[in-house]
């Protein structure tokens, strides 16, 4: 945690072992982060140079105080307490250091910007500024996880089949941060994607950690769409020895028209939802229930017969049947009991 702020990783463990105690010794400290002595001593010495603890009572015993002598300094008494180490307010100490790490942001993006800039208006390489050839498994990896961890706002993603570049566990890690982050994060996978061992777990904890997914039939395409600034698509290997390569695309009208293409697909893919017996896909409109034939269902599930319900609905008593046996079909039920069953499970009521 406080590691953003520059603190070394012993450092924070002594920091956060005294916000727990209004003072401690080092052997208290010693005992409580199982660092060695030398080491809660160089680390209390740090601490106190940089104004983030201050010494509450000095003595010589056990471990000299941060700063002291060596262990045989002549002015350690044995009827000497140790020396105890107070915080100083975090409010105070650590407030200098959060403006200096947010100055070193704002300084590093105004620095990626102006670099960013130069690349595109360089001369020299005018087709380099709009698409980039990467060549390799270890290129194209980090390629990927460098557009996937630099968006800040959007990702929009067509999966197909198995990853080749990319190892599935990196690209979850990648996608975690992208959510942690706030990232809008959009998938349309091709419908064979789910087949692959372990992904439909790998999904589910996905769309609980808010990733929205959806499901096409197929995919001309796999594609990464960073913040709509930068894409990447795999090429396809021309024989099966060849190395994994893909294209990067920087603004352009061919950015553009992959994010039309995301957009269309999206709009017509299905909506996949985390449900209790597993992934499920929204049905397309012809397999979903009518509204006349909820009204049928609802009467049904009241426990009123076919011929009051055709009563009530102005119906003629073929049609509540017709209706009843089409609602059957799509649960898959071979009883009423079945149909009530599925009709709970799957939302229609």
């Amino acid at each position: 945690m406080l590691q953003a702020l520059g603190l070394s990783l012993p450092e924070e463990a002594v920091y956060t072992a005294l916000l727990t105690r209004p003072t401690a010794s080092a052997h208290d400290l010693v005992r409580q982060t199982g660092l060695e002595s030398p080491d809660v001593t160089r680390v209390l010495a740090d601490l106190s140079a940089r104004g983030l603890v201050a010494i509450a009572a000095e003595a010589g015993d056990g471990i000299p105080p941060a700063g002291a002598g060596t262990s045989d300094s002549p002015d350690r008494g044995a009827d000497r307490a140790p020396a105890r180490y107070r915080l100083t307010p975090p409010s105070v100490a650590l407030a200098p250091l959060l403006v200096e790490q947010r100055n070193a942001l704002h300084r590093a993006e105004a620095a990626f910007s102006i670099l960013t800039e130069q690349y595109r208006s360089t001369a020299a390489h005018p087709a380099g500024s709009v698409v980039e050839v990467v060549v390799g498994v270890e290129q194209v990896a980090h390629r990927f996880h460098q557009l996937q961890r630099g968006a800040q706002r959007e990702l929009l993603v067509f999966l197909i089949g198995e990853p080749i570049a990319v190892a599935r566990e990196d690209a979850d890690v990648s996608e975690s941060s992208a959510l942690d982050r706030g990232v809008d994060f959009r998938v349309v996978a091709a419908k064979d994607y789910l087949d692959g061992p372990g992904v439909g777990r790998e999904v589910r904890a996905a769309i609980s950690a808010g990733l929205e997914i959806r499901l096409a039939e197929d995919l001309p395409l796999k594609m990464m769409v960073s913040d709509r600034e930068r894409a990447m698509v795999p090429l396809d290997m021309a024989d099966s020895d060849g190395e994994p390569s893909a294209i990067v695309v920087h603004r352009s009208g061919l950015l553009t028209a992959l994010v039309h293409l995301f957009e269309r697909e999206w709009d017509q893919a299905r909506p996949l939802f985390d449900t209790s017996t597993g992934l499920r896909a929204e049905p397309a409109a012809e397999d979903r229930p009518t509204e006349g034939e909820l009204e049928v269902l609802a009467l049904l599930l009241a426990g009123i017969s076919d011929r009051r319900v055709a009563t009530q609905l102005g119906l003629s008593i073929r049609t509540v049947e017709r209706r009843t046996r089409r609602l059957m079909d799509l649960a898959g039920a071979d009883s009423r009991l079945q149909l009530g069953w599925h009709a709970a499970r799957a939302g229609w009521l």
